[in-house]
């Protein structure tokens, strides 16, 4: 299957990060059962691991959560010592779901069946 274009992973999801030490996790929320199904063969943890390869993440595990069609990722030691330790900005994850929104992503053929039902999209700020 060939793609022609890409898309900004948050036209077909949401996703909300968070922290414990050094550690953060960011949670990937399709909007749709088949945006669900496409995440999972495209957002893998290579794939994750690689886009934020600049925080180094020392490793990046996946776990799925079909039931409210959602990806959960750990990423371990991606913190530079956590909000105690770390000169970065973000030290404490929270901002790390909208880095991820911005990942692009092979533009399904089927894009208008994982968009919001409601029509709206994740806009930039």
């Amino acid at each position: 299957m060939a793609f022609m274009s890409t898309i900004r992973l948050a036209e077909i999801a949401h996703a909300r990060s968070g922290d414990k030490g050094n550690h953060a996790n960011i949670g990937v929320i399709a909007y749709t059962a088949a945006g669900f199904e496409f995440l999972g063969r495209y957002l893998t943890e290579t794939r994750l691991a690689e886009y934020l390869l600049p925080l180094r993440p020392r490793q990046v595990e996946r776990f799925e959560m079909p039931g409210i069609l959602a990806y959960n990722f750990l990423l371990r030691d991606v913190l530079a010592g956590g909000a105690s330790r770390s000169l970065r900005t973000d030290n404490q994850g929270k901002v790390l779901s909208a880095a991820v929104l911005e990942l692009p992503i092979p533009k399904p053929p089927n894009l208008a069946e994982m968009q919001r039902p409601d029509g709206a999209t994740n806009q930039r700020t």
